[in-house]
């Protein structure tokens, strides 16, 4: 049996230094405690994440590659790893446990904040104000990183850090900023680093620092630094010359004052409260500045992304204008990309280049990526189109729910990041392969999503932290969007729907939004997945139902087999408040009494396969059953509490003949009627607590049971339907394809195509599938 990774939706850390690109255009970033790897050039346009890198207990703040096959990273914990590319198998460049860490070591007592590479010299810079100098020495198994110097930057945290060579020599020069306004220099001498000078001129703290080193000797070495105080300076270090006064060098300054009334001259049109496409306001920047590769011969280009959602392409006038001199030109914005008042959303962290400046990224505040690409034939910058490509998205936060609909063409996630997310597989290159993507964000909450469940392919209810069910329909936009990407083919009277959704100012509720002089808010382009920014205002369905009842938050959810009845549960200490309350789903009308009998929080509700019984389990260690009744509701007639914690998750057969209960106390118990009482006829014993259940949806060859534990990993036992006592592990899937938290839901994909497909979600901020291959297949 061999499991492999469908799809794996993540997002990336709020650090901007949570993200680099290898030469090879590997794109590496940290999302919660993992290294998720995106690979450009062997999955391009096609793939997001295609392996992510457990082993870190704490968050991923910075990531640097040393070259293509070592990669470097720090944590929050003051923790400093080394990652190192094993051989691969020709033709498989991305085989499984390629990557393996090599070394790693307590760097700091406090979480690393800043983290430069330059040949075999790692610089980490600490909030414990210290900067420390590392040599990484590779061996055959394990690499050394050992300590040859530390910098106490008395009490002053260091934010970003820089390396680079002195211009003419291999003399290294390390730049340092953070909680000041300065820049301080650093040159190595014989092995350690010295202070040399102090550049002062910003006004706010600064985030960030980049090199752009000569091509020839006539450049000087260049240092942008950008701050909080909105503005990017650029300070030039060159080799000293004695050079005499001349009346060349008064006619350069003439030169230099023209060409500065020139530009003022060009921005006297503007009144103070104008804006115009010539304003040189940085508002809300600056988070991240990089400097390109060369791609232009020697144009050098300087990439910034701020915190108002814009990433500009900086570039010299002598572009646009070869007539000025270089030496006293003025740097101007090539490019600009992002959103008009996109800074609600957080704006961007981070950004890279990609491709030797042929493609631009920058990640946002809820984790997302967007993606730039340059479509320049005539190699003239004047010529130049930039257009935007489908990048990486992913919760940011632990994933609470999902569900499949109900044919198992899409998925469906619900996170603590306050949205729910639809996933699907989006027809990519000559349509002969599939990609998942996220396709649709429906809901953009105010409260933590919990669960989330389909009603219909066109309808899903979800319960946040309020006393609230809502209740979704899709919108024509979608069922469009489906077909055009083949995801979904739906008949012809469901195209007859609200245009799209909209949420109000001061609302919580989407509102629809129908043909007429309400507009969207933005154009939708129904040949191409959405993009992060689109996802977030566009994709949104409108709400139709809400259904109150319980006395305190929501907690859970559950739906029958015939999507028919929905049932819900709510936060509780007390019986009163433990009951499960079940609606008719055409009507949102209570069926029958609440169902009592639990004494503390309802933590799980299923339905029976034939929807006869109703199975709950709950914080107070207990399950019970309830029957359907002739007038409609349900009536308890079986309880157990053998197990000794709480019982997270419970599961019903495909058959109807068994039931799972998960524990934390280590056990999931197999439960079968016998002389019509329900008992246990096997219990499976886990190294971790059971958190997670579910059967696969099998046709009776035999049973699939998949368990996942508090430490992420997925256990998949196998039994067959004559003996439901008898279930062998068939395999543990790890920490390189699980996750590496606490699992919180799993869902079998409901398919017919000869393989199983099995969906996790975690607390670990990733939503996985994972096809596992069973021995029959």
């Amino acid at each position: 049996m061999a499991t492999s990774l469908v799809y794996v939706a993540a997002a990336t850390n709020r650090f901007n230094q949570a993200a680099d690109i290898s030469p090879s255009s590997l794109i590496a970033f940290g999302s919660s405690n993992l290294i998720a790897l995106w690979d450009l050039d062997v999955n391009f346009k096609r793939y997001g994440v295609s392996e992510t890198l457990p082993g870190s207990q704490s968050l991923i703040t910075c990531v640097k590659f040393l070259t293509n096959e070592i990669l470097i990273s720090a944590n929050d914990a003051g923790i400093l790893s080394a990652w190192k590319k094993r051989s691969s198998q020709a033709g498989k460049a991305f085989s499984l446990r390629l990557w393996q860490n090599t070394s790693t070591i307590q760097a700091h007592p406090k979480s690393i904040s800043t983290l430069c590479v330059q040949g075999d010299r790692i610089v980490t810079g600490s909030s414990d104000a210290s900067i420390k100098v590392w040599k990484f020495i590779e061996r055959n198994d394990k690499d050394d990183i050992i300590e040859s110097q530390s910098i106490d930057l008395k009490g002053k945290f260091p934010l970003t850090s820089a390396l680079a060579y002195l211009p003419q020599t291999k003399v290294s020069l390390l730049a340092i900023a953070g909680t000041d306004t300065l820049v301080q220099l650093w040159v190595c001498s014989d092995d350690k680093y010295v202070h040399s000078a102090t550049l002062a001129g910003h006004e706010d703290w600064i985030r960030s620092l980049a090199f752009k080193s000569p091509t020839t000797n006539d450049f000087p070495l260049v240092l942008a630094s950008g701050s909080q105080d909105a503005t990017i300076r650029l300070w030039n270090i060159e080799p000293w010359k004695k050079v005499s006064t001349s009346m060349k060098s008064s006619g350069s300054m003439e030169a230099i004052d023209e060409l500065l009334d020139n530009f003022e001259a060009s921005l006297g049109d503007l009144g103070d409260s104008e804006e115009g496409g010539r304003q040189i306001s940085l508002k809300h920047h600056i988070l991240t500045v990089k400097t390109s590769t060369e791609r232009y011969g020697s144009t050098p280009t300087l990439l910034s992304t701020s915190t108002d959602s814009s990433l500009i392409l900086w570039s010299p006038s002598t572009v646009f204008d070869p007539s000025t001199d270089e030496s006293s030109s003025i740097w101007i914005n090539r490019q600009r990309f992002g959103d008009v008042g996109g800074q609600r959303l957080g704006g961007f962290v981070g950004g890279l280049w990609a491709r030797n400046g042929g493609e631009a990224l920058a990640w946002g505040w809820a984790g997302g990526w967007r993606r730039w690409m340059s479509r320049n034939s005539s190699k003239e910058i004047a010529d130049e189109i930039w257009n935007e490509s489908g990048a990486v998205t992913g919760h940011n936060g632990p994933v609470k729910g999902l569900d499949w609909s109900p044919d198992g063409k899409y998925l469906i996630s619900a996170g603590l990041d306050q949205t729910t997310r639809i996933h699907g597989p989006v027809f990519v290159g000559d349509k002969s392969q599939v990609s998942w993507h996220e396709i649709a964000r429906p809901q953009v909450h105010g409260y933590d999503l919990l669960n989330v469940v389909f009603i219909d392919s066109l309808k899903f209810a979800s319960i946040a932290d309020e006393k609230v069910l809502r209740v979704f329909e899709a919108p024509r936009t979608f069922v469009e969007l489906a077909e055009k990407l083949g995801v979904a083919q739906f008949a012809e009277e469901e195209h007859k729907r609200p245009v799209g959704a909209n949420v109000p100012p001061l609302g919580l509720s989407n509102k629809a939004i129908n043909d007429g002089p309400q507009e969207l808010v933005g154009e939708t382009d129904s040949s191409r997945r959405p993009f992060d920014s689109e996802l977030a205002s566009i994709t949104l369905w409108p709400e139709t139902e809400k259904v109150f009842g319980h006395g305190y938050e929501s907690i859970t959810l559950g739906i029958s087999n015939s999507r028919m009845l929905i049932a819900t549960a709510c936060k509780s200490t007390s019986a009163e408040h433990a009951v499960v309350r079940v609606y008719d789903t055409r009507s949102y009308k209570p069926v029958g009494e609440p169902l009592q009998g639990h004494i503390l929080t309802v933590t799980r509700i299923a339905f029976s396969p034939d929807d006869k019984y109703v199975l709950t389990v709950s914080r107070d260690r207990s399950w019970r059953l309830f029957e359907v009744q002739k007038t409609g509701g349900y009536a308890p007639i079986a309880a157990d509490k053998s197990h000794g914690r709480i019982i997270w998750d419970c599961g019903w057969s495909a058959e109807g003949d068994i039931f799972a209960t998960a524990s934390r106390d280590k056990t999931v118990k197999i439960w079968r009627k016998v002389d019509d009482n329900w008992k246990a006829v096997n219990t499976i014993k886990t190294s971790q607590p059971a958190t997670a259940v579910a059967f696969a949806l099998e046709d009776g060859r035999k049973r699939l049971l998949a368990i996942g534990l508090e430490n992420g990993e997925i256990l998949i036992y196998s039994g067959t339907s004559t003996s439901a006592g008898e279930w062998h592990l068939h395999e543990t899937i790890g920490s390189r394809l699980a996750h590496v938290d606490h699992i919180h839901r799993m869902a079998w994909r409901p398919s017919t195509s000869g393989y199983d497909e099995l969906a996790t979600c975690s607390e670990d901020g990733t939503l996985r599938i994972l096809r596992v291959q069973s021995n029959s297949d």
